[in-house]
């Protein structure tokens, strides 16, 4: 979704500024027209163009089966909502009044590792895209590789971070080109049976997402085309979505007749005017106006108050598209929820003025994160679209039973080092310097960085010049009383970088430093969305270069899994265990 917004008017609001890889080795900018797009008519042209069993755009109107068609869709999206619940929060998209479900396709869901596939449970595309046909959707499929979507480095995976030489993703980089045509020979397959001349649901497939708004390399889009037609045929109507403003239509669609551009903009801005210029992308007669992405709320980054956006503003806005015959794809209709670690940040004027996301992904949205309905947004859309619905709208459900567990008591079981102490499945790497989460085989979770320094009576000076994101910091004496537990020093901050003082010690052997780094998410939007996480700088200690680092990879994938012992952190400890096997030996406690 698109971040650079003109003027939002709404009743309750906190919107937030800017928000925010190895295909093939030849270009191809010249590809087939859509068939169903080659006919450049107008509005006098016949409509038998379009025949029986086809979807396609002709006279400025999407047409279904020979009859115009008003898409009047929502975004709801099959890694945000728990598989045993899809069916629930589609019957109530279905109340709303909604024919058509729009969504993304995260590529680093469905492959976390390199080579390492994934379509099952949540990660099952094929069987949420049948369950939609078997509903009466039709689906629009943003298939990538770029995605935004507030999740997780825009849907790339992170493993592209760590490749050697860098990658230059959203871009012709015949590197990068060349991770691309691997993913889609795998997605695209998958999904074409389901296309729409197939029998399937899907009418049309999204190209990158917003790419006007980041960068304006033709021969990447132009390789995505010919790359999607080699896979799903002449006859799926592609299209691109991008901010409506002239300048990113200018560097994100693929002028003609073979790709439809499609705009998203701020829900207070008036429509036709964006419609118009719309025109001037697609080829005449070929500019069905469409809001791919009508905004019903606004994302919540941490620390904010959650965002609201008018059910009355939010309805009045819609029936502006609606009523002269528009087409809007509300999002969010039901946001869900970022599970994992995949929720997605952004940032301000500089890579520092970093925004992480919610777990939450309720978006204000009229089907909530709980998938309760009773509300007035809910109410308000529900009530336009019934207005420009051709058939009668299904009963609306009632909310969900909820269950109250009462007080769930807590209880500590272990200490974080106590764990380490005796896992022995930790992966352990060592460098000269500090490394990035992903160069050492780590996505997401926490990465400690180990290290040794001299003691100095009057206490150290410690300065990490960049960190991603939040960096807990300990020491650890083995000669001091308390036996080398690591004690906490304090904290150091992406978004708030300062020196941290450590205290000075007695100890008569080296201290060992453990910095324990918190991935938070990374960036999906803007100039800085290559967010490596970890230390990613020198490490300072009095003003000189702190050398010789382990790494311990902490993902917390299953907490069940508690290997038993560390080599690092035995060492740490050494002296500590064998005095206290002494002290035990001598009856001491």
């Amino acid at each position: 979704m698109a971040r650079k917004r003109s003027k939002r008017t709404t009743t309750t609001f906190v919107f937030c500024g800017l928000l925010s890889i190895i295909a093939f080795c030849a270009f191809v900018p010249v590809f087939a027209p859509l068939p169903s797009l080659s006919s450049h008519s107008n509005h006098h042209s016949q409509h038998k163009k379009v025949t029986t069993g086809k979807f396609g755009i002709a006279n400025d109107m999407f047409w279904k089966d020979g009859k115009p068609f008003q898409i009047i869709g929502g975004d709801l999206h099959y890694f945000r909502v728990l598989p045993e619940y899809w069916e629930d929060r589609l019957l109530r998209a279905k109340a709303l009044g909604l024919n058509t479900i729009q969504t993304y396709v995260p590529w680093n869901l469905h492959e976390p590792k390199p080579g390492k596939l994934v379509f099952e449970g949540i990660a099952d595309i094929v069987s949420f895209l049948k369950l939609c046909h078997k509903l009466g959707f039709v689906v629009m499929l943003r298939a990538g590789p770029y995605i935004c979507a507030e999740w997780d480095l825009g849907g790339f995976p992170a493993w592209l971070l760590a490749i050697n030489p860098a990658v230059r993703p959203r871009s012709s980089d015949p590197n990068f080109l060349r991770l691309v045509e691997r993913w889609w020979e795998i997605l695209l397959p998958k999904v074409a049976p389901l296309l729409y001349a197939n029998g399937g649901p899907i009418i049309m497939v999204q190209i990158e997402n917003e790419y006007g708004s980041y960068g304006n390399d033709k021969a990447y889009l132009h390789h995505l085309v010919t790359l999607a037609r080699g896979h799903l045929g002449d006859d799926i109507i592609l299209y691109t979505t991008d901010g409506g403003s002239r300048e990113a239509l200018e560097k994100g669609t693929i002028r003609g007749d073979s790709v439809f551009s499609a705009v998203d903009f701020g829900t207070g801005d008036e429509p036709w005017p964006i419609f118009e210029l719309q025109k001037e992308f697609n080829a005449p007669g070929k500019s069905p106006p469409l809001s791919a992405e009508f905004y019903t709320g606004w994302l919540t980054h941490w620390g904010e108050q959650i965002a609201e956006t008018g059910a009355d503003f939010t309805a009045t806005a819609l029936e502006k598209i609606l009523e002269r015959n528009g087409s809007a794809v509300l999002y969010m209709v039901h946001g869900g929820t970022n599970f994992g670690f995949y929720n997605g940040a952004n940032t301000g004027g500089d890579e520092s003025d970093y925004k992480p996301d919610l777990t939450s992904y309720d978006y204000d949205a009229p089907i909530r994160e709980s998938g309760d309905v009773d509300n007035a947004k809910f109410k308000a859309l529900r009530r336009v679209i019934k207005q420009h619905s051709a058939a009668s709208l299904p009963s609306v459900p009632s909310n969900n039973e909820k269950t109250g567990y009462g007080q769930i008591h807590l209880q500590k079981k272990e200490l974080f080092f106590d764990i380490l102490n005796r896992t022995d499945s930790i992966e352990v790497v060592e460098s000269k310097n500090p490394l990035p989460m992903e160069s050492v085989g780590q996505m997401f979770g926490f990465l400690l960085y180990v290290s040794e320094y001299a003691a100095k009576d009057d206490g150290s000076i410690l300065f990490i010049a960049k960190v991603h994101d939040r960096a807990q910091v300990f020491i650890s004496c083995s000669s001091e009383v308390n036996g080398g537990r690591p004690i906490f020093v304090g904290i150091i901050e992406r978004w708030s970088n300062r020196t941290l003082g450590l205290p000075k010690t007695k100890c008569l052997s080296t201290i060992s430093l453990y910095v324990l780094v918190e991935n938070m998410g990374r960036v999906n939007y803007g100039q800085y969305i290559f967010d490596k996480k970890g230390i990613l700088s020198s490490v300072y200690l009095n003003g000189r270069i702190l050398q010789q680092w382990k790494m311990l990879s902490i993902p917390l994938n299953n907490l069940n899994e508690i290997p038993k012992s560390n080599p690092i952190i035995q060492v740490a400890y050494s002296d500590f265990i064998k005095n206290s096997a002494l002290r035990k030996a001598k009856g001491c406690t």
